[in-house]
């Protein structure tokens, strides 16, 4: 090679290095991993006399209001924040809110 800058250089085409098809195959891997999902109504502090004290009936007072949003968990991992919700006999969630992760 020499110091010619006006010497011209040939590049190979690029190819992708994936396909769509390679990717798919990718995501449907992770798929059937499981995960557990936690739903936090709200949080409360108390010293053990406290809680040793409590029986059935006890009131425990969280730190959320009525209608404020509660915090959707998974793996301990804050994802998503909500609405409780009736599904015919049981509790569910609605997602109002994702939350981003600070993660780059």
């Amino acid at each position: 090679m020499t110091n010619d800058p006006t010497q011209s250089v040939e590049f190979e085409e690029m190819k992708p290095s994936e396909t769509v098809e390679t990717r798919k195959k990718d995501i449907d891997a992770i798929y059937d991993i499981p995960v557990q999902i936690s739903v936090v109504l709200g949080k409360s502090t108390m010293q053990v006399s406290q809680l040793l004290k409590l029986g059935r009936g006890a009131v425990v007072e969280l730190d959320r209001k009525v209608g404020e949003a509660i915090d959707i968990y998974v793996n301990n991992r804050l994802v998503a924040r909500g609405e409780v919700i009736v599904v015919e006999d049981r509790l569910g969630v609605t997602m109002t809110e994702i939350v981003k992760s600070d993660r780059a």
